[in-house]
């Protein structure tokens, strides 16, 4: 019995992933799989497990590049509401792990707390967020962690403490199948304040980054004590193209994906810039985005 056989009502067969992720490029799904509850998630998992088929979970789609072959196996998306709850105690945030990253930051800064708001404009859910630690100059979210509740390849659920847990940079200890939720300890600040500085660094961020074109973010992770987008400038790639991806004319790290764009043209551009940075500065540059 296949996987569409023995959930027919949350899953597709042969989707479009391209649609579903910010670089809208890239092949089919095997099986788009779309938990309603995380008891069924756990269930959709238990099985994969059981039949061996490869499973990937797709966030936001912000982080993610998928190849022109597409997907095989399932790829779980959890969209629905359970998924997405949202709640404030005192200083603590609880949130699901397909919770919108903006959302729990404009509910907390709701609630007068600081700390997420450092993270504003940021795209993607709070589960991607925590795999790879996501952040900027200001802070990273992996600073704000209390406990994770995971969901392991096998179907095992459990919670991960501060203590079982550590955060570098654009990485994390979280290497279970799925997060289920997370919570963050902040701290009680003026309302007036923390929205104000977070619009600082929001339109800091608009100005210096393409946030309105098809682009998932920054390409290449920053060696360290240095730029990647800068080496990627002074070895005169900005604006480099093959077909109809393109390295940004505002942010080098950057790389934006024009209409009719392929997976394969981005992964030739990817290889150009790794090439022209560890000829010129013998820096091997390393990716922050997933290649599926």
């Amino acid at each position: 019995m296949s996987l569409l056989d023995q959930f027919s009502e949350i899953t597709q067969a042969d989707q479009p992933l391209a649609p579903l992720t910010w670089m809208k490029v890239g092949g089919l799904a095997q099986y788009l799989v779309e938990p309603r509850t995380p008891d069924e998630l756990q269930q959709v998992v238990e099985y994969c497990h059981a039949e061996r088929v490869p499973v990937h979970v797709l966030g936001g789609g912000s982080n993610v590049l998928v190849r022109d072959e597409g997907v095989s196996g399932a790829v779980i998306r959890l969209t629905s509401d359970e998924f997405a709850r949202v709640s404030v105690n005192g200083t603590v945030v609880t949130a699901g792990s397909g919770a919108l990253l903006s959302n729990v930051i404009s509910e907390s800064v709701k609630a007068g707390l600081a700390g997420l708001d450092t993270l504003v404009g940021i795209p993607g859910t709070v589960g991607g967020a925590l795999k790879g630690n996501a952040g900027g100059r200001s802070g990273d979210i992996g600073q704000f962690v209390s406990s994770v509740t995971v969901l392991t390849v096998k179907g095992d659920r459990f919670v991960r403490k501060e203590d079982e847990l550590s955060f570098a940079y654009r990485k994390s200890s979280i290497n279970e199948l799925v997060v289920l939720e997370a919570e963050f300890q902040l701290k009680a600040g003026a309302p007036d304040e923390i929205t104000q500085r977070m619009r600082k660094l929001w339109i800091m961020k608009k100005a210096s980054q393409p946030l309105a074109s098809q682009s998932a973010g920054c390409i290449f992770k920053n060696p360290r004590g240095l730029s990647a987008g800068a080496l990627i400038d002074q070895s005169g790639l900005k604006g480099a193209r093959v077909g109809n991806a393109e390295i940004s004319d505002r942010h080098a790290n950057f790389i934006v994906t024009h209409d009719g764009a392929t997976a394969d043209e981005v992964l030739r551009l990817i290889d150009v810039v790794r090439s022209k940075v560890a000829e010129q500065f013998g820096v091997d540059l390393e990716l922050e985005i997933q290649i599926w």
